[in-house]
């Protein structure tokens, strides 16, 4: 018997566990948005526990990274202002106020359009960026609530959910103008096209379903609807190129989707009425909002099981990280 080799074994697990310490020391920190206390949490993602809040500004409701991930941006609708954190080391890098009742926001893949989605004012805002100011393009009166936007990767087309009016409208950014409309389910939410830019899906979150439409033509068409489970409403790619998350708010769960199959593949649970989404490097741990629970929630996606829940401020919206999987 060799005596050295449980030695040999106990150092090495014990290596592998100081390199996987080291690693989450290294991290980016998480950033989770409070919707109802007008902050940011900020998460280390080494031990797990929220180090500082950022004050933003009055009602945030989605926080979102830039493309060329130099900042994290949060929209605070009752403010009128956005607020920009360096997302490697959470300090407020600037405010900019003056833009009206910005709910949720997008930047075009190439940086040179950013659009704002008026939520109470029932009107889609398209601005120029040059890289450090905001012009404002035209403001486009729309359907009524407009909720979630998703940008084509040719930064080309927003495409925007009205919320109130149930519909989704295809916006020409270079135009600032519609496109088209399509008629959807009850109280459509977010919104997420494949990178073909072929397929665009609709989270129903007054309905238990996915609404698909064909959007490589100059006029929509629906396509099939995807059951997945009450109050589907929030996407994140699985950064694996095949599958999307979609959080159901009500039925408490996570649903993954082929988007080739067009089918839910895998169900997990996710308590507390899960919002928005974000997925570790490596793919593994998704991190959830648990909105009325007031907690971020951590889902190994091997085992189906919680693995951590961290608590944080009221009524907790989005969640990002510069250490993030793939977008799809």
């Amino acid at each position: 018997m060799n005596l050295l080799s449980p030695w040999r074994a106990g150092l090495a697990a014990a290596l592998l566990l100081l390199a996987s310490g080291l690693a989450a020391a290294q991290r980016a920190p998480i950033f989770v948005l409070n919707s109802l206390e007008a902050d940011v949490s900020v998460i280390d993602a080494a031990t797990w526990r929220e180090v500082k809040r950022i004050p933003t500004g009055k009602e945030p409701h989605h926080l979102y990274m830039t493309p060329d991930e130099k900042s994290i941006i949060v929209a605070n609708a009752l403010a009128d202002s956005l607020t920009f954190i360096d997302p490697r080391t959470a300090e407020v890098q600037k405010t900019i106020r003056g833009v009206v009742d910005p709910y949720h926001l997008r930047f075009s893949p190439d940086m040179k359009w950013l659009v704002t989605a008026g939520n109470r004012l029932h009107h889609v805002d398209v601005y120029k960026w040059d890289g450090k100011d905001l012009a404002l393009a035209k403001r486009i009166p729309t359907g009524k609530t407009p909720s979630h936007i998703y940008i084509d990767t040719r930064s080309t087309v927003a495409y925007v959910t009205m919320q109130d009016s149930d519909e989704l409208v295809a916006v020409d950014l270079a135009r600032q103008e519609i496109r088209w409309r399509i008629k959807t389910g009850p109280m459509p939410a977010d919104v997420f096209v494949t990178p073909d830019d072929k397929t665009a899906l609709v989270g129903l979150t007054g309905s238990d379903s996915v609404e698909v439409f064909d959007v490589s033509g100059d006029a929509p068409r629906t396509v099939r609807k995807i059951k997945t489970g009450a109050g589907a409403h929030a996407f994140r790619g699985a950064g694996d190129q095949k599958h999307v998350y979609l959080s159901n708010r009500v039925a408490n769960t996570i649903s993954k989707i082929d988007v080739t199959t067009l089918q839910v593949v895998e169900t997990y649970p996710a308590p507390g009425g899960p919002d928005c989404m974000e997925v570790l490097q490596g793919g593994r741990l998704l991190m959830v909002t648990s909105r009325w629970a007031r907690k971020l929630t951590v889902i190994d996606t091997q085992t189906k099981q919680i693995v951590k829940q961290v608590k944080v401020g009221k009524s907790p919206h989005g969640v990002w990280t510069l250490d993030h999987a793939a977008r799809f």
